[in-house]
């Protein structure tokens, strides 16, 4: 095989433009790590969801949490209250909940009255003390608005429905801009909720992206320099870098899809992966100038050796990375068809452009760099002979070790949970953890009940079953507060009572019901019923995180759901809390089918290069143990499957297999000349070693940087994915050639045993 012969000035001109026309698509990126993102918008219970949003407001909130001495005072109410109506009236704001706007109901002397909780006219008239008193005596408010002891009062904004991370961005700040305009910064302790923790993981996607996409390439054009000491191997991986990370991010814009914390690995991998390329392609240089070639038989030399296992590397892992466009969490999909594009257009550059600029402009050797990196060969070398001279051993206690890890693999949990992505000191998790001690939980269900007919959830029947699950409920380790349409009406039978506790309670007579709900006149209502009648919805605050205790909770309500009669209501979880807990499910999925998809696909690719069953399915046993190596690992230490290590596997196996082909071409070519398995072996590791070696340590260092992120599944990724490859490395160098020696036991035996003729 030779290069196809193009100018190097148009080779190098394609790369700029493939570069510049990519990179100017940067502009339309767009940020947005929200969690709609990472549903599914086909799946029913997304559906459901839309479909109540057209009855109810967003169960998205922000809260704000207030701590002093003073609180009731005019010194905190005042400024406060002008808080509250500056936050109103922003354009992104439905409404701000205070002990000054909250709806309370009280008897009157014709019935009752629905009023603010702190009115203007009712704080002129009251001393702090009343104030105080007046609010913890309250049904509601102790619990959501304030403390049991009335030392801290939280703000509650529920923003409108919102387009992205970016608007909850702008809405967390021009809050923290209203504090400080009214002076209460000094007051203000905590920020909590849906829309605090989305921005904490934009801010986080954004500190990440600024440290690994420089990181990641300082490091791998430093190794290049450091390996090869040419400064044309730096300047045409640095071309190639940009233009392949370009690329992928464009091809992102083009598909419409959002900039998420799964997508911020992108530049880095992609950066990483082209080194990887690139090491290869430098090593066969440096190899062909060993031989005494120059120029244009340098080049095809060194193409000759490395076009077949490059196209099928980057084909091999593309189709890992691609495997990935099968889970159903939208960004994960996203991310692995975008790099697997990526990978393909790298593939292009490197057999395409790459070589015409080395035509044009190498003139030096190559050979007088790589004694730096000579090091590397004595590893190589020891693993290898190790290999070669026990293989036995080597087989057979890698089997053992590998069964002996299995049984961890059914210890993985299967977890998400978006506060445990953060460190345990990380501002979002203690903000959070304050605010669930002093108030209530901040994970949000919604229990909706869907009646057959207009006006049917006036009945006492259906408001008794309705109110039957909340007290089941209230009664619930993990639920904090709950709040339904019995809870309103229970407090206008109390209020059109005179306020006398016996009332307190559901009216079994449906018409006096209805002429409650008639005569009531504040804005609360309609936030738990629609017009009709025929939908309610119980709100639900809980202490809950994780998905995965999410949809416990939700079995047990469900479990409790069928040993009861709920005549012609529909019981359904709803809301925020239900489409997190369907992350499990979809992790599960997700990590199955792309898996599956990642082997079957590079087993396909595998039969198609080395037209061999025996060869593939040889060549893959080395690729497939390190993905199981990494579940033994995260069962063993107990790492969640998340969002984020879902992709390990594919990404892993992906990449793994690039040194597997260069290496096991290598040995082929050498096998097919009719050379011994020993001595094929020797030069096939003589010949790809130091770059697989080296390949692994720098996609290692790239990937170890990751953990600098203050993001828990980003540092796991990164952590688990290096080992994943330095276990790939092992197999390659270590397990691989004892295996075939092993293999090719009988072989030798059987030759050995036919009778020499006389």
């Amino acid at each position: 095989m030779k290069p196809i012969r193009i100018s190097g000035g148009l080779a190098f001109a394609i790369l700029i433009i493939i570069s510049l026309l990519s990179g100017t698509t940067l502009g339309w990126l767009h940020l947005n790590n929200a969690p709609q993102t990472y549903f599914p918008q086909n799946a029913p219970a997304v559906q459901f969801e839309n479909a109540l949003r057209e009855d109810f407001p967003t169960d998205e909130v922000l809260i704000a949490l207030f701590e002093g001495d003073d609180l009731f005072s005019d010194d905190f109410l005042v400024p406060f209250r002008r808080l509250t109506q500056q936050l109103q009236a922003l354009p992104l704001v439905d409404r701000v909940l205070t002990v000054t706007t909250v709806e309370q109901i009280r008897g009157t002397e014709d019935g009752f009255g629905v009023e603010p909780l702190l009115s203007e006219a009712t704080m002129a008239s009251l001393e702090p003390a009343e104030r105080r008193a007046r609010v913890l005596d309250d049904r509601f408010a102790p619990g959501l608005l304030t403390t049991e002891q009335g030392d801290a009062l939280a703000l509650i904004l529920r923003p409108e429905p919102l387009d992205g991370s970016l608007q909850r961005l702008a809405l967390e700040t021009g809050l923290l801009e209203a504090v400080a305009e009214q002076e209460l910064t000094d007051k203000l302790i905590a920020l909590a909720g849906q829309v605090v923790l989305d921005v904490a993981q934009l801010r986080a996607m954004l500190h990440d992206t600024m440290i690994f996409v420089p990181g990641t390439l300082g490091i791998g054009l430093l190794l290049i320099w450091l390996m090869f000491r040419r400064l044309l191997a730096v300047v045409i991986s640095a071309l190639t870098i940009s233009a392949v990370v370009h690329f992928s991010l464009a091809l992102l814009i083009i598909a419409g899809k959002p900039y998420t914390l799964i997508s911020a690995i992108l530049p880095p991998l992609m950066s990483a992966l082209t080194i990887a390329m690139l090491i290869h392609w430098f090593n066969a240089l440096t190899l062909a100038d060993r031989h005494g070639l120059s120029g244009a038989e340098r080049i095809d030399w060194a193409y000759q050796r490395i076009a077949r296992p490059t196209l099928f590397a980057a084909l091999t892992t593309a189709a890992g990375l691609a495997s990935l466009g099968f889970s159903p969490i939208q960004p994960i999909a996203a991310f692995g068809l975008v790099a697997a594009g990526g990978l393909l257009m790298q593939c292009a550059i490197s057999l395409l452009l790459i070589p015409a600029l080395l035509l044009q402009w190498d003139h030096a050797p190559w050979a007088r760099g790589s004694a730096s990196v000579r090091w590397l060969d004595r590893p190589v070398r020891a693993l290898r002979n190790l290999g070669l001279r026990r293989a036995g051993w080597v087989v057979g206690l890698t089997l053992a070790l590998m069964a002996l890890g299995l049984p961890f693999i059914s210890q993985i949990q299967v977890e998400t949970d978006l506060l445990r992505f953060f460190k345990s000191q990380a501002p979002i998790s203690q903000a959070t953890d304050h605010i669930q001690e002093r108030l209530t939980g901040v994970t949000t269900l919604e229990i909706v009940f869907d009646a057959p007919e207009r006006d049917a959830l006036k009945s006492p029947e259906h408001l008794r079953r309705i109110a039957e699950l909340q007290s089941w409920l209230n009664n619930h380790p993990a639920v904090t507060r709950t709040l339904s349409l019995v809870d309103l009406i229970e407090e206008m039978h109390w209020g059109f009572h005179a306020e006398d506790p016996a009332y307190r309670m559901l009216p079994d007579n449906r018409a006096l019901i209805a002429q409650y709900l008639l005569i009531y006149d504040g804005d609360d209502l309609y936030e738990l019923v629609n017009r009709d009648f025929t939908r309610t919805r119980l709100t639900l605050n809980l202490s809950l995180h994780g998905a995965r205790a999410l949809n416990e909770f939700i079995g047990e309500m469900n479990a409790w759901l069928a040993d009861r009669e709920m005549g012609e209501l529909q019981v359904t979880a709803a809301g925020f809390g239900r489409l997190f807990a369907d992350q499990e499910q979809l992790t599960i999925d997700g990590q199955i089918r792309s898996l599956a998809v990642a082997i079957g696909l590079i087993a396909l690719l595998m039969l198609l290069m080395w037209r061999s069953l025996a060869d593939t399915a040889l060549t893959m046993i080395p690729n497939l143990a390190p993905a199981l190596l990494i579940f033994i690992i995260m069962g063993l230490f107990g790492i969640w499957l998340d969002m984020a290590t879902a992709m390990i596997a594919s990404v892993t196996v992906g990449i793994a297999v690039d040194d597997t082909v260069h290496l096991f071409h290598a040995y082929r070519r050498r096998r097919r000349s009719g050379r011994s398995v020993v001595w094929s072996l020797a030069r096939a590791y003589r010949q790809a070693g130091r770059a697989l070696t080296a390949t692994t340590l720098i996609l290692c260092a790239q990937f170890l940087l990751l953990t600098t992120s203050s993001f828990v599944p980003t540092i796991q990724f990164g952590l688990l994915t290096a080992i994943g490859l330095l276990a790939a490395l092992l197999f390659d160098l270590l397990f691989l050639p004892a295996l075939l020696v092993v293999l090719s036991r009988p072989a030798r035996k059987r030759r050995a045993e036919v009778p020499i003729p006389t």
